[in-house]
């Protein structure tokens, strides 16, 4: 158990070491849309701020973002649909393959998230409100816009039992100011 706080105190750390090198003013505006098995849907928009850090190698730039977004669950019960309202911190690091703003790009990152109830249903029962986002993803930026597509696994890291999962598939659209 001991371990299990130090991990959740460690991820939180690092969130806030990633907020506090980021700009407080953001630079943009995430929608995405995503499904997960047995009809679980998963809606949400957000804020990003950049941070301000950059590395240049291998003919293109590692940067980061702090993403910071509220969104909607929607899942089967028993009997009808359940829907879960969820608000998500989470660093992303992105390889640009191009220097400039323009081209392909992967990106990833391990956040927090937080629903406002414990994700039941028909098929999964979650046993925490709250639960790492762990993210994976690729996309294309051209100009301001960007799209992309991206996996992310919700879980609470065992943290307690039953630890299911989740795991979404998202289409996510991105405008700078």
């Amino acid at each position: 158990m001991r371990i299990k706080v130090l991990s959740t105190v460690a991820a939180c750390l690092a969130l806030a070491a990633g907020t506090a090198q980021a700009q407080w003013k953001p630079s943009g505006m995430f929608i995405e849309g995503g499904f997960a098995e047995r009809s679980a849907y998963s809606v949400n928009a957000g804020l990003v701020w950049p941070w301000d850090w950059r590395h240049e190698t291998w003919g293109g730039v590692f940067t980061a973002q702090t993403e910071a977004s509220l969104g909607q669950w929607s899942g089967k019960s028993a009997t009808d649909r359940v829907s879960f309202t969820q608000v998500v911190l989470q660093p992303i690091f992105r390889y640009n393959f191009d220097k400039s703003a323009t081209g392909f790009f992967v990106e990833g990152g391990i956040g927090l998230s937080y629903t406002d109830k414990i994700y039941i249903t028909a098929t999964k029962t979650f046993s925490t409100r709250f639960n790492f986002a762990d993210t994976i993803g690729t996309g294309y930026n051209f100009g301001a816009h960007e799209v992309g597509f991206r996996v992310t696994h919700y879980s609470n890291g065992s943290i307690k039992r039953p630890n299911p999962g989740e795991n979404f598939l998202q289409l996510r659209y991105g405008m700078k100011f």
